[in-house]
């Protein structure tokens, strides 16, 4: 018999980064019994990754910034594919979420004015990021740890009991969610998971769960990611019966760090070229001016005069196309280095140095400063980084209502951040994460929070669901010479970089998913050595199946789109396309199993919001019906 920990609550949280914490926060503030799920340490989210800052239309730099240009340059980073009622709201409630945290004690950089600095970032027409040097997402977990742990002094003053409202259950991963269907439609139950460090089973019955798990990128070998990003919100939502929307869609940051190999892909901020840093080939040309594309011409200078202009001319709004949105300067990047103007790790050269005074770089920069002297021997005051492209984020994920973030055909299912799809389009701008998991997360917990006020009563978790997640887990662990877990993940690493990388084609593609095939087999035949306890290669072998069918709904999803949009870009389909500008690609799964992908018509935005963009623009983008 096999002992299992078990707790009630009125809300689970999955995931302790920026959105799960202040889904949390929120669902507390609404008197509700709050889980927190960290599969990691508590304070390590990869949150804290988010180095140069949280978007939000402030004004605080330049007046003439306002949540109607944050929407326009959002839609346009998106290339119009965004979910456009999440995208209004992120621009017009972002603002507010920013001085929120200021009331939780968060102490961002200042103008001369004691106003919250605002600094540039790529693909936003104003300074808009509020910023913490370049260290913003640790001081937005630190802000939103400290307003848990308040709110925590509370209940033991309330209660007597520290945790009596709010706990947080660190190093523990959930591998399934608990649905009961007995009224005819799936309301979750419960989650279902063990603690990493003893190997126990933990089970928690609650109405209404909060995916925030973040991304996916441990699918690939050179990755921003941190080891946590396996899929597992997104495989989750999919084995529960919600739907995956445009997975297709995976951004590769252009600024990863190529050399020493050990150190490749670690995040290069965009804050290095928000605060003037130029990019260049091995020739030494500042080779971006010959990648803007024509859809920017307006929005980006054509010489490097104009562009260093930008910086201290609040009047001059054609920016530096090293500040093209991220899809656009990866590809440049690609580019020259395919061309055999690019260094011998395959990157090429960010340069600060010559820009910006020394002092000035150690002020604003200290973040990157340590990390180049510490892992490549780099001073940066006085030399170039060594950057190339490094797969960085997922814009596609869980549909969910963009008002409620609840996942349509699984009632208390509930995602935010990273884990959500929607918001950003084919292509995130920097700095928009911060803000979108502070705005959705809170939306998130608020609605979980009314979802369970609702309920006549609670949903029953089904024994036999416990049991059947209880088998899936321990089955590594009883069979005898299973295929080695970390050897299955380097190859599914080498598919995905491979064949659904930066650069995709259709036989590519159509390899991958043969590939993926084996793999399945394969890795329903993975085997872990050693029992529960101390033991990394039984998560692992645990976490490849969620690794492994995201993975499937990203290389489906790449080969049956063709065209090329924001972070996806086909060789055979290099344009965009307006018939596919109006497809929004679904995931689900079969009762197999099996991967099933099918169209379904974006949201039609509304004309108050169209108005917003010059006809000639939108001409680029939308069908002569759509515009009529």
């Amino acid at each position: 018999m096999v002992n299992i920990e078990k707790h009630w609550y009125d809300v689970v949280v999955i995931g302790a980064g920026g959105a799960g914490l202040r889904a949390a926060i929120e669902a507390r503030l609404a008197g509700k019994k709050v889980a927190i799920i960290s599969k990691s340490l508590f304070g390590k989210a990869h949150t804290v990754m988010a180095e140069g800052g949280a978007a939000a239309a402030m004004g605080n730099v330049n007046s003439n910034d306002n949540w109607m240009v944050h929407f326009r340059d959002t839609m346009r980073g998106g290339k119009f594919l965004n979910n456009y009622r999440m995208a209004e709201l992120h621009a017009k409630e972002a603002p507010d979420r920013i001085w929120e945290l200021e009331t939780y004690g968060a102490l961002f950089d200042r103008t001369k004015d004691g106003k919250i600095s605002q600094r540039n970032f790529g693909g936003h027409e104003y300074p808009r990021l509020a910023h913490v040097g370049d260290r913003t997402g640790l001081e937005l977990i630190r802000t939103l740890q400290q307003k848990i742990v308040s709110l925590q002094q509370e209940d033991k003053a309330k209660y007597g009991d520290y945790q009596a409202r709010l706990r947080v259950f660190a190093e523990c991963t959930i591998t399934e969610l608990l649905l009961d269907s007995s009224t005819g439609e799936k309301r979750i139950a419960g989650a279902f998971g063990y603690y990493r460090e003893s190997g126990e089973f933990v089970l928690f019955e609650a109405p209404a769960v909060v995916l925030a798990t973040g991304g996916v990128g441990r699918s690939y070998k050179v990755t921003s990611n941190s080891w946590e990003y396996t899929g597992d919100g997104h495989a989750l939502a999919l084995r529960a019966g919600a739907k995956l929307i445009n997975m297709e869609f995976l951004q590769f940051h252009p600024t990863g760090m190529v050399w020493p190999p050990s150190v490749r892909g670690i995040l290069v901020t965009e804050s290095v070229r928000g605060d003037g840093g130029v990019l260049k080939n091995t020739e030494g040309k500042r080779f971006m001016f010959d990648y803007v594309p024509d859809v920017f011409r307006k929005q980006y200078a054509e010489t490097p005069e104009e562009g260093d202009r930008w910086y201290t001319d609040p009047d001059n709004n054609r920016r530096p196309p090293e500040l093209l949105p991220r899809d656009e300067v990866a590809r440049a990047i690609n580019s020259e280095v395919k061309a055999g103007r690019g260094t011998k790790a395959g990157g090429v050269y960010l340069d600060i140095a010559s820009r910006r005074p020394a002092a000035e770089i150690l002020k604003k920069l200290p973040s990157m400063y340590h990390q180049f002297k510490e892992l490549a021997d780099v001073d940066i005051t006085s030399q170039p980084m060594e950057v190339g492209p490094t797969c960085h984020y997922v814009m596609g994920g869980v549909e969910v209502d963009p008002d409620s973030a609840a996942t349509p055909g699984v009632l208390g299912l509930y995602a935010a951040g990273e884990v959500s799809g929607g918001m950003h389009g084919s292509n995130r701008l920097g700095g928009n994460s911060l803000s979108d998991l502070l705005v959705f997360g809170k939306r998130a917990g608020e609605y979980a929070a009314a979802y369970t006020d609702g309920l006549g009563k609670r949903p029953k978790v089904d024994d036999t669901q416990v049991a059947a997640a209880v088998e899936e887990a321990l089955t590594p662990l009883a069979r005898d010479g299973g295929e080695n877990p970390y050897t299955l993940q380097s190859d599914l690493q080498d598919v995905m970089g491979t064949l659904v990388g930066i650069i995709r084609r259709k036989g590519e593609l159509e390899e991958s998913l043969n590939r993926l095939a084996e793999l399945r087999e394969r890795i329903r035949k993975v085997g872990a050595a050693g029992g529960r306890r101390y033991n990394p290669g039984w998560h692992l072998a645990l976490d490849l199946r969620n690794m492994l069918v995201v993975s499937e709904c990203t290389a489906k999803a790449a080969l049956e789109r063709e065209e090329s949009r924001g972070g996806h870009t086909r060789e055979d389909f290099p344009k965009m396309s307006s018939k596919w500008r109006q497809v929004n690609l679904i995931c689900s799964l079969t009762p197999d199993g099996d991967v099933d992908l099918t169209h379904q018509p974006i949201p039609t935005m509304t004309p108050d919001l169209l108005a917003l963009f010059e006809k000639s623009e939108l001409a680029k983008y939308m069908t002569e019906e759509e515009l009529s």
